[in-house]
């Protein structure tokens, strides 16, 4: 079986981050895996790089595709794809992200006209107007138009999204795919799209439980150059100025915790951009910067009591996992798929969205309650190794790539 992932990138990003554990992963059980991705910066020759835009699609992206807000429709070269050896030699397709600037969604069709082919949703683009996420909105249920958040990623110039909406469901009309879910929240949404056409698979992201474990609190905050007899309180992000993770949030319920709670409080970040929750908030705080080292994020999950995630919106959020897998509790919000994660009294507390007092009480109460807090260590590194192994993910695709390719009808 030889599986070839089609994704924005091998390590930058979430999705590409999650992409790449699944192709390790298959290769680990002896499956012929391959990445194909707009942006590479690890050197394997397992990974391929798609083709390059040329002057035309760049001059078509200036003046037609985002004057009119219809993302993506420049990029001719992903009609090239199913010409190349590493396409020809797979024997089955699986799709990850495909909305950061390096593929043209009307090229599904072909690619999916004589191979079976997979597509793992990592936020909501496949079918909506334009965005990854669309908060309150639900206008993706009838169609789009008249878009509420024009500047949310992708953002658009122009309000086209009735008409890209329409052109993903012509799309999808003419494709054969089978679609796999990260949560059990857009599962259910995506039983109300355009993509209810197709077979729905609910597979979570797995994480490497041994490079992601519980190590000895006291010796990984020796080695981050933490401060003694502090609580440890951890914030990241793949950018800490990204609103939709909340730093926002983040800030204003550290700024209500009692004075007597935050002189006990270190505050530990890591991400890129300027971290100005780390500059802002009045106690001590140390900034990893952008962690891409599986065994220094381990470390620092470790050394932390609480990991604090304010997310806006989210699927199933990497930085959870982690941190489960590690013991350490977490204190999120109530939306998306944050919920299959952060299990109220069991792995840490679901605050009400968009109110940091609520926030303020989750941390208080569990830094307060030391035994509370490490009953739901325990209980994060077990419901990880019993649900969320790499391991069971990879057995997971095995099993439904083994069915599409044994099912799929050849021209």
């Amino acid at each position: 079986m030889k599986v070839l992932h089609i994704n924005q990138s091998d390590v930058v990003g979430g999705a590409a981050i999650a992409g790449t554990r699944l192709h390790q992963g298959l290769l680990s059980q002896g499956i012929d895996s391959y990445l194909l991705v707009g942006k590479a910066q690890t050197f394997s020759d397992r990974i391929a790089i798609t083709p390059k835009k040329n002057r035309i699609e760049h001059k078509l992206r200036d003046y037609f595709a985002k004057p009119l807000g219809l993302t993506y429709l420049n990029i001719l070269s992903s009609f090239n794809i199913p010409k190349s050896d590493i396409f020809k030699s797979a024997d089955i397709i699986n799709f990850h992200n495909l909305h950061t600037g390096y593929f043209n969604y009307l090229a599904i069709p072909s690619l999916t006209a004589n191979k079976p082919a997979v597509w793992t949703l990592h936020d909501m683009w496949s079918f909506t107007g334009h965005c990854s996420y669309s908060y309150d909105c639900d206008r993706w249920k009838i169609g789009c138009g008249r878009c509420p958040y024009p500047q949310v990623y992708p953002k658009i110039q122009r309000d086209n999204t009735r008409i890209e909406w329409k052109l993903k469901d012509w799309t999808y009309s003419r494709s054969d795919l089978t679609i796999v879910t990260l949560s059990h929240w857009l599962t259910a949404q995506v039983k109300q799209s355009i993509l209810k056409r197709f077979p729905i698979y609910h597979i979570p992201n797995g994480i490497d439980t041994t490079l992601y474990q519980p190590l000895d609190p006291d010796w990984c905050k020796q080695q981050l150059g933490l401060p003694k007899g502090k609580k440890v309180l951890m914030f990241g992000a793949a950018s800490l100025q990204d609103s939709r993770k909340g730093g926002d949030l983040l800030l204003q319920a550290l700024q209500k915790l009692p004075a007597s709670l935050k002189s006990e409080i270190v505050l530990l970040t890591f991400g890129g951009g300027e971290d100005t929750i780390a500059q802002t908030v009045a106690m001590p705080a140390i900034n990893l910067g952008y962690i891409d080292s599986d065994r220094l994020k381990a470390v620092a999950y470790s050394a932390a009591d609480l990991f604090i995630f304010p997310t806006r919106a989210d699927n199933l959020p990497l930085v959870l996992q982690e941190s489960m897998a590690c013991g350490t509790p977490m204190v999120s919000c109530k939306v998306g798929g944050v919920p299959d994660l952060v299990r109220p009294g069991v792995t840490g507390y679901l605050a009400i969205p968009e109110d940091p007092q609520d926030l303020s009480v989750g941390i208080t109460q569990l830094l307060e309650d030391d035994t509370l807090r490490e009953k739901m260590s325990q209980n994060c590194r077990k419901i990880t190794l019993e649900e969320y192994s790499l391991e069971l993910q990879v057995q997971r695709y095995i099993d439904l790539y083994s069915h599409l390719i044994q099912n799929f009808k050849y021209d």
